[in-house]
C-alpha cells in the first residue's frame, strides 16, 4: 500500500491531508457567530464610540427627544453624526437577548451623534442600517430645526420632515459640480434709487451683516435689485438665500441672477423641480458647490454655507405660512437663521406688513426706503369710486363697474393692456339686496343663494332653486352680486368690449405675462400676471368685500393685493391709472392714494399695542371638540401673564367645502381658545403648550387638539 493510500493520523480515512485541512477551516468557520443585518445578533460593537444617539422620525411630542443604540463593528465607519439610519423602534424591555434588546418595527431617523457610553442603562438595540453615508444634517440645520421646534411648540422631527428633502438615491451617487469662485461685486444699479440702497449692497460685499426692511419702488426691477443683493454677498464669500411666495416670484429671481452673474451659481428650490431634481440641487447646496439659493417657504431650511444673508420677498403672503406642523412662517425661520448665523437679513415687499414696522420700530432692522420724490415719480394715479358715488351712478347700479372705470377701461385700452382684479374667482356671484346689501339667504336651510345664470337662483347648500325672494330686512325685491368671480366678470367685459381679447388669470390658469398690446386681464388677488411695458390701466373692483372679512389683518391684505397690482401699471407720467372700487375714508384706502403702506403699517402697529393684539402679543389658539378643548385648558400650566380669550364655538365647515386652516373637519363642531402673553413670556407660553400636548399624548387622548403658535388667521 502506498503511502497516499495510508491513513494519516487524526484524519478521515480514505481522506487525503489537503481535503481534511479545508474540512477544519469550514469547521472553523462554522462555529463563528454570523451578524444577522438589521439585528446584528451576536456582532461585536465599534471599538471607539459604540453608542449612537438617533433622532427617531416620530413626529409625536412625547417622543421628541434622542434615543440611544449600539453601532456594530460592520456599521462603524458609515455610521457617522448626520447620516439616515434604520431603527428598530418599540420593544419593549422583555425583548432582551445575550444583553441586547431586539424586536420592534424598522423606522427612519437621523443620527444625531456618536458617544462613548449611554445614559440609558438597559440594553441597547442595535443601529438596524446606515441607509446612505451622506451626511445629510448638519449641526447648523439641526440647531435650527430645533429652535423652529422651540418656537412653534412642534417637534423636531416635523420640522426635519420640512427641512431636509425626501432621498433619491440616483442624485446621491451623482457627484455634484465643483464650486466656482467668488464673483465681482456688483455695481450698484437701480438701487441707487433708495436712499440707503448703495451703502447697503457695500455692506454686504465687503463681508457685513445689515438688516433691513425694504419698501420696493413699484414696477418689475424689485427681481434685479434681489439679485444684486445676492451677487454683492457672494463677491465677499458668503452665502446667500432669498424665499419668494410663489414659483413665478421665483423664475423671475432666477432669470435676473442667471442674466447677472450667469449659469452655476444658484441653485433653484421648488416643489415643481420633482424630487430627484430638488435632492440633486439641495445636495449641491450642502456640499457646498453652490452658494446661493432661491426658492419657495420650503427653501427656508436649505443648508447654504457661511451663511452672509437671508432674504424674503412679500412676507404677507399666505404661501409664506407652511401647512403642515408645527407651520412655521418663513419669516420667522429667517429672522432665527439671522440671529443664529449672525448674518444679514432683507425683507422686501410693495407693501409692509405689522411685522416688518415692529422690525424697524424696535431697531432690529434699519428701513430701505426711496423719497416721496422717487415714489410719486414711480407710482400710477389713484381714484377712488365709493358708495355715494355708486349711489348716483345709473350706470354702476345696472352694470356694477362705476362710469369712472368704464372711461379708465376705454382710455387705457387705447395704449395698452388694462388689469382687472376681482377678488373671487370662479363664476358663480353670491347674492345681497341691492337696496340694504343683507346677504340673500336660502328659506329651507338659511344657506347663501348665488346666481348662476340671469334668471336661475339657487341655494350653495341645499342646491334648491328659489323664486320670490325679498329681503326681511328692508322688504326690497332686487338683488344684486356680492362677489362676482373672475369670470363672471370676464364674461361681462367681453360683452362690453367685444374686439378686445379678454384673458384670465387664477387658480385653475395662472398666466406668467402678457404681451403689451390692447387687451383686458381678469385676475384673482395675487395672480396678475406682468405686462410687457406696464399695465395702462388697473381696476380694483369689490374692494368692501376685501375689507369686509372679519379679520384681525383684514385691511393690511387689502392694502398689500391692492398695491401688488397696482405696482405692475406704469407711472403716472405715462398714463398710468387705477380706479379701486371702495370707500375713500377707509385707512387702506387713504394708504393706497398716497402710496402709503409703511404709514399704514405703523399706525396699525400702534393700535394693535394699545390692544394688546399680533405682533405685540404673543398668541396661540387652542381648537379642538369642544370637551377635549376645556380638558387641556384645565391641564396645561400657562405662565402667570397669560390671558384666556374663550373657548368660543367655531363656524361649522360645510360638506363639499375645501376646509381652511384652522378650521373644524367639514360636519364636526369645534370649540377655539386664543391665549396671549405679553412680549418676552412667548417662549414660556410655547413650552407649557408642547408639555400639555405631549402629556396629553402619551395618556392616548381620543379625541385630537390643535396647537398653533401665532396663527395667521384669528378672526
Amino acid at each position: 500500500m502506498s503511502s497516499e493510500n495510508g491513513q494519516p493520523d487524526g484524519g478521515a480515512e480514505g481522506a487525503p491531508p489537503e481535503q481534511l485541512a479545508l474540512i477544519r477551516e469550514s469547521v472553523r468557520k462554522a462555529k463563528a457567530p454570523r451578524a444577522k443585518p438589521r439585528t446584528w445578533r451576536g456582532a461585536a460593537l465599534a471599538g471607539d464610540l459604540p453608542v449612537a444617539r438617533v433622532l427617531v422620525d416620530k413626529g409625536v411630542l412625547h417622543l421628541d427627544r434622542y434615543f440611544d443604540y449600539a453601532v456594530p463593528e460592520e456599521l462603524d465607519a458609515d455610521a457617522q453624526p448626520g447620516v439616515r439610519v434604520r431603527v428598530r423602534f418599540g420593544a419593549g424591555r422583555h425583548r432582551v437577548r445575550d444583553g441586547r434588546r431586539e424586536g420592534g418595527g424598522l423606522i427612519g431617523g437621523f443620527l444625531v451623534e456618536r458617544r462613548a457610553e449611554s445614559d440609558y442603562a438597559g440594553p441597547l438595540a442595535a443601529l438596524a442600517q446606515v441607509v446612505s453615508p451622506e451626511r445629510v444634517l448638519s449641526e447648523e440645520l439641526l440647531g435650527l430645526a430645533r429652535a423652529v421646534a422651540d418656537r412653534y411648540a412642534g417637534s423636531l422631527a416635523d420640522v426635519l420632515q420640512l427641512a431636509v428633502p425626501p432621498r433619491s438615491a440616483r442624485a446621491e451617487q451623482r457627484p455634484s459640480p465643483a464650486p466656482l469662485p467668488p464673483p465681482q461685486a456688483p455695481g450698484p444699479g437701480s438701487w441707487d434709487r433708495y436712499e440707503q440702497g448703495p451703502a447697503f449692497l457695500e455692506s454686504l460685499a465687503t463681508g457685513g451683516a445689515p438688516r433691513a426692511v425694504w419698501n420696493a419702488l413699484p414696477g418689475p426691477r424689485w427681481s434685479e435689485e434681489l439679485a444684486r443683493a445676492v451677487a454683492a454677498t457672494l463677491a465677499s464669500g458668503r452665502g446667500a438665500l432669498v424665499v419668494l411666495p410663489d414659483g413665478r416670484a421665483v423664475a423671475r429671481v432666477d432669470a435676473a441672477l442667471t442674466e447677472l452673474l450667469g449659469q452655476g451659481r444658484h441653485a433653484v428650490l421648488t416643489a415643481d423641480a420633482g424630487p430627484e431634481k430638488r435632492y440633486a440641487q439641495w445636495l449641491a447646496v450642502r456640499r457646498g458647490s453652490v452658494r446661493a439659493v432661491i426658492g419657495t417657504r420650503a427653501a427656508m431650511f436649505a443648508p447654504v454655507r457661511d451663511l452672509g444673508l437671508v432674504a424674503v420677498w412679500d412676507d404677507g403672503d399666505d404661501s409664506h405660512s407652511e401647512q403642515h406642523a408645527p407651520q412655521p412662517h418663513a419669516r420667522e425661520v429667517l429672522l432665527l437663521r439671522a440671529a443664529l448665523d449672525k448674518c444679514g437679513f432683507l425683507l422686501g415687499s410693495w407693501s409692509c406688513t405689522v411685522e416688518a414696522a415692529q422690525l424697524v420700530e424696535t431697531g432690529w432692522a434699519r428701513p430701505l426706503i426711496a423719497a416721496r420724490e422717487r415714489v410719486r415719480a414711480a407710482a400710477p394715479l389713484v381714484r377712488t369710486v365709493g358708495d355715494g358715488d355708486l349711489a348716483r351712478d345709473e350706470a354702476a347700479r345696472a352694470a356694477r363697474l362705476p362710469t369712472l372705470a368704464w372711461q379708465a377701461v376705454r382710455e387705457g385700452l387705447r395704449h395698452g393692456p388694462v388689469l382687472v382684479q376681482v377678488p373671487r374667482r370662479g363664476y358663480v356671484p353670491r347674492m345681497a339686496c341691492a337696496n340694504c346689501r343683507t346677504p340673500a339667504r336660502c328659506r329651507h336651510c338659511s344657506g347663501p343663494l348665488e346666481a348662476h345664470g340671469f334668471d336661475d337662483l339657487r341655494c350653495g347648500w341645499c342646491g334648491r332653486e328659489e323664486s320670490g325672494w325679498h329681503c326681511p330686512e328692508c322688504g326690497g325685491f332686487r338683488l344684486r352680486a356680492q362677489v362676482v368671480g373672475a369670470r363672471r366678470t370676464a364674461e361681462e367685459l367681453g360683452r362690453a368690449f367685444p374686439a378686445v381679447p379678454v384673458r384670465t388669470s387664477g387658480r385653475e390658469h395662472v398666466l406668467d405675462t402678457v404681451p403689451g398690446t390692447p387687451a383686458l386681464v381678469v385676475s384673482t388677488p395675487g395672480a396678475e400676471p406682468v405686462a410687457e411695458g406696464g399695465y395702462a390701466a388697473a381696476l380694483l373692483l369689490d374692494g368692501w368685500a376685501m375689507l369686509g372679512r372679519p379679520d384681525l389683518r383684514a385691511g393690511e391684505d387689502a392694502l398689500r393685493r391692492w398695491i401688488g397690482a397696482a405696482a405692475l401699471v406704469r407711472p403716472q407720467s405715462a398714463g398710468g391709472t387705477v380706479v379701486v372700487v371702495a370707500e375713500p375714508t377707509l385707512r387702506p384706502v387713504q394708504a393706497l392714494v398716497r402710496w402709503d403702506a409703511v404709514g399704514h403699517a405703523v399706525r396699525e402697529l400702534a393700535e394693535r399695542g394699545e390692544l394688546g393684539f399680533p405682533p405685540v402679543s404673543r398668541m396661540a389658539s387652542v381648537s379642538g371638540p369642544g370637551g377635549a378643548v376645556a380638558e387641556f385648558l384645565r391641564a396645561v400650566e400657562l405662565p402667570a401673564p397669560a390671558e384666556v380669550l374663550g373657548p368660543i364655538p367655531l363656524p361649522v365647515t360645510p360638506a363639499g367645502r375645501p376646509r381652511r386652516p384652522g378650521a373644524p373637519p367639514p360636519g364636526e363642531h369645534w370649540d377655539r381658545a386664543l391665549i396671549r402673553v405679553p412680549p418676552g413670556t412667548g417662549a414660556a407660553l410655547a413650552g407649557a403648550l408642547k408639555a400639555a400636548q405631549a402629556a396629553r399624548m402619551a395618556r392616548g387622548g381620543d379625541e385630537a387638539v390643535w396647537v398653533r403658535i401665532d396663527p395667521p388667521d384669528i378672526g
